[in-house]
């Protein structure tokens, strides 16, 4: 049994020469895998489909990633039936022992970190850092769970009283399908299978079809640790076929979701109908998205701010939703912090994401560079262009960091999430009109405020709208139990995940009263 507090894994520093070595070898290795065949896993069984899913590398738009076989409805039902059946017995498993697979999931993991960071290099276009990032989450995804769910097996405290006993435990749900984003391709994918699973749950994981490969691999990982057959079903496909199925499913119990707002409030919609047969309300878990933004005070550190700014905006091409898109400063320092992020922004490299000096590759797809394309033209009409502004699609999905300053709190460009490395700035001339326009938009996940104000701090606690804010730093980097993630109005349910409630959102409370 492992009840110790877990610190979270370690980033790897790859200034120094070893651990550099090391990745260059993992993705050497990594090279090996690329264009393998991924069967669909349904009750244990490997399944090949003559339809298939293609995993391209980003930065290569050529290269095979992989070929992952492409479920049907039929294959869905079949899934979810296997799930169903598996849970009558997984759901009794000791929670202790249930821990232990994640556990050892994690060891897997972290033995061969390295091999699963390279992978997300190629897979998503991940730089070094980013890839590095989120295969440390997903160890600690695992870690986390599986001490929260030791924990939470004893239930909590109730009162009794003289003859009567009291206790209030909880208990597993049911049949869980699993909808992660391909932005966090490993940690999320990870981190929201393994939550229904310790916590006695059966899954039906539905990847991102634009980064099925690791899923595949980590499916993979939860078999060598020893999870039983059915407990995790693999079922790739389309979200209009196979996504809508198992949401309407009248066996699906809990559906989480991590993607766009207008999916994301689709599937709420949809799951809030209840289906012939269909004996329980849906539990919903979502996470759908920010429009997220830096708050400059005058009173304040210009440098931290420029690099808090940039390092929001542009990490992993700003395709997080935790992304500080938004730039809000204060009249007075306006035009010294805009100036700054310009320059360290034009001192990063952009390009091939094998190499370590890379800081920023490419975006996800066609499709995102084509809509992030839009956007700047966009911002060029409702903006000044500072920096950046142009793409390459001839190999790669390649997009400049991208900075428009003397926006309209109201513009396009300052309302909508555009998922790429595009930064808008906007001037404020006090902390009342900042705090204001922060929370203008329909979202409410991220937010940081610059400033050594000890009572702006205070306010903003207060009416900064968001459920991650972050002082004197960056808006992104949300760690596994010390920064629980999940945010207000249209960024979802709020849900904290790798956060001490976000388990028992999978499970249900139950009263037990014994007279004596």
């Amino acid at each position: 049994m492992m009840t110790t507090a877990y610190k979270h894994e370690p980033f790897t520093d790859f200034s120094i020469e070893e651990h550099r070595i090391s990745f260059e070898k993992a993705l050497a290795n990594v090279n090996e895998l690329m264009g393998r065949d991924y069967p669909l896993v349904i009750n244990g069984e490997r399944i090949s489909t003559e339809n298939k899913i293609i995993s391209y590398n980003p930065a290569k738009k050529e290269e095979v990633v992989g070929t992952v076989s492409k479920a049907t409805k039929e294959h869905a039902e079949m899934a979810i039936q296997a799930a169903e059946k598996a849970f009558e017995e997984w759901r009794y498993w000791n929670p202790e022992e249930r821990a232990n697979i994640l556990f050892r999931a994690a060891a897997i993991v972290r033995r061969k970190k390295h091999d699963f960071s390279a992978l997300l290099v190629k897979e998503a276009g991940k730089p070094w850092n980013e890839a590095d990032a989120d295969t440390a989450e997903a160890i600690d995804f695992m870690e986390y769970y599986g001490r929260q769910m030791i924990e939470l097996a004893k239930g909590k405290p109730v009162n009794s009283r003289e003859g009567e006993i009291n206790k209030y435990i909880y208990t597993p749900t049911g049949v869980t399908v699993v909808i992660p984003p391909w932005n966090f391709l490993f940690a999320i994918m990870a981190g929201t299978t393994v939550a229904p699973i310790v916590t006695g749950n059966t899954v039906v994981l539905k990847p991102a079809s634009a980064t099925p490969v690791i899923a595949a691999l980590f499916v993979e990982v939860l078999e060598e640790a020893g999870l039983p057959k059915g407990v995790v079903n693999f079922v790739p496909g389309s979200g209009a076929e196979v996504g809508d199925y198992l949401v309407d499913h009248p066996k699906t119990s809990i559906i989480t979701f991590t993607g766009s707002r207008e999916v994301g409030t689709r599937i709420f919609e949809r799951a809030a109908k209840v289906q012939p047969g269909q004996m329980h309300l849906k539990q919903v878990i979502a996470e759908m998205g920010g429009k997220d933004t830096v708050v400059v005070d005058k009173d304040c550190d210009l440098e931290l701010a420029a690099q808090a700014i940039f390092t929001s905006a542009f990490g992993f091409a700003g395709q997080k939703c935790s992304a500080g898109s938004r730039a809000v400063v204060h009249e007075d320092v306006y035009d010294q912090v805009l100036q700054r992020v310009v320059e360290i922004t034009e001192q990063k490299i952009t390009g091939n994401p094998e190499k370590v000096e890379t800081y920023m590759g490419p975006v996800i797809d066609q499709g995102s560079f084509n809509k992030i394309m839009d956007y700047i033209q966009i911002g060029k009409e409702e903006g000044r262009l500072m920096s950046g502004g142009n793409g390459d699609d001839s190999k790669g999905y390649f997009i400049e960091p991208t900075i428009f300053a003397d926006l309209d709190p109201n513009a396009r460009i300052m309302q909508e999430e555009i998922f790429g490395p595009v930064l808008a700035f906007a001037k404020a001339k006090d902390f009342d009109e900042a705090l204001k326009i922060a929370n203008n938009t329909e979202y409410g996940l991220t937010g940081a405020v610059i400033t050594k104000n000890r009572k702006h701090i205070e306010r903003a606690k207060q009416e900064f709208h968001v459920g991650n804010l972050y002082f004197n730093r960056n808006c992104t980097g949300a760690i596994v139990g010390y920064h629980p993630f999940g945010g207000f109005k249209m960024s979802g349910t709020d849900s904290k995940a790798g956060g001490p409630d976000y388990l028992a959102l999978h499970m249900q409370a139950k009263t037990i009263s014994e007279m004596l």
